[in-house]
Order: structure tokens, then sequence, then C-alpha cells
């Protein structure tokens, strides 16, 4: 039987758990795994993104992804779409050195970003694995 292609890092997504390259991230009822609900990952790499706070983004909850050498940030806003991203943080990221700015809901967002790895893109993401 033929090796299934791997869809890229991340393997799996639902409400507050994302599973990438085996490793869970997670948070449920206080008890956090790997880096938590709300992820940056660059490549393969994932770390908590702890800079989200509520539910409307500013500049500096846009951290991690700067010196990196990304052409594509993905934004993942929960599973609701409930982050807002202001056009000036948006702005403000292009202002960085980051040419395409992509907002999703989270389910889209990891779709979207494992699309772009695929495909060779120096691509990281910021996501909401909850509202």
């Amino acid at each position: 039987m033929p090796r299934q292609k791997r869809r890229g890092p991340i393997e799996h997504f639902s409400w507050g758990r994302f599973v990438v390259d085996g490793q869970e991230h997670s948070e449920d009822d206080g008890l956090i795994a790997g880096a938590g609900k709300d992820i940056r990952i660059l490549g393969r790499e994932v770390s908590e993104w702890q800079e989200r706070q509520g539910h409307r983004l500013k500049r500096g909850m846009i951290t991690g992804v700067f010196d990196h050498d990304v052409e594509v940030l993905v934004i993942g806003t929960g599973v609701e779409a409930q982050i807002k991203c202001p056009k000036r943080v948006r702005k403000a990221i292009r202002r960085r050195g980051i040419d395409r700015v992509i907002l999703r809901p989270t389910p889209k967002a990891v779709k979207t970003y494992n699309k772009l790895f695929r495909k060779g893109k120096r691509v990281a993401m910021l996501a909401h694995g909850t509202c």
C-alpha cells in the first residue's frame, strides 16, 4: 500500500486542541499540554501565543514572527471567528516586512497554513484555538 502524503505539520485541530507533528497543544479545564490553546507556528516550530488578550488584536499581540523571513502570516481568528484584526494592525504587519496577511476562522486557517507549507512558502501562523 502506498504511503499517504503528509498534509502538513498540523495534523489535527478541534476546539482548544492542535496536534502538530504528533505533539498535542491544548488547554482543557485549566490543564495545559504543549504550548496551550493559542499557538504560534513557524515551519514546524510551535510556541505559545501568550500575547493574545481579548478578541481585538493590537500591534503588540503580533509577536515572534518578524525576525524569521516570513512571507505569509496566517491568523486563526477562532473557531467562531471571534478575533478581530483591525486594518491598522494588518498595515503594521506589512510595514514590518510580512507582505501577505490572511485572516481565517481557525479550522480554515489550519488548512491554509498546511497548504502554504506544502507549497514551500515561508509561512507563520498565530491561532486562537477556541471561540
